[in-house]
């Protein structure tokens, strides 16, 4: 009902995108950083099949990362920015997707392309109903506490 993947022994970023492709509703996820252009278009894809994309994404880093404003700003699927529970200075660092409301994936693994290239990763895949459950609650707390742009 788990499976652990580190990048040291693999491509994170094709699981991940072999999720998405698996996926045929929902996508939601929650991401500290996010520039990858290669999970972007597995998106992209996943959006024009029908899947209903929401991101929310930390605001600092929104706004300090020139290319994941150009990815977002493209239109592509929704998003929203976010602060961490004290306002400016204080980080959404959750790095965790929702796939159909069936699997989560969640880790260290930024959506980046360091870590794919260049970080020790890990990323747990979990498909447990409870566990998988439990994230539903806060990606939807998140969703609504955040700020469009």
């Amino acid at each position: 009902m788990a499976e652990v993947l580190f990048t040291r022994g693999q491509s994170v970023g094709q699981k991940l995108e072999r999720l998405i492709e698996a996926s045929t509703m929902s996508f939601d996820a929650a991401f500290y950083r996010f520039n990858n252009e290669r999970l972007a278009r597995a998106l992209d894809e996943a959006r024009q099949r029908g899947v209903r994309i929401r991101l929310v994404v930390d605001r600092g880093k929104y706004e300090e990362s020139k290319s994941t404003q150009q990815l977002l700003s493209k239109g592509r699927f929704p998003f929203r920015v976010a602060r961490g529970p004290r306002g400016a200075g204080s980080k959404m660092h959750h790095k965790f997707a929702i796939l159909d409301g069936t699997v989560v994936v969640t880790g260290s693994y930024n959506w980046t392309l360091e870590s794919e290239e260049q970080n020790y990763e890990n990323a747990l895949v979990l498909r447990e109903p409870e566990l998988v459950k439990a994230y539903g609650p806060e990606f939807e707390a998140l969703w609504m506490e955040a700020k469009e742009i």
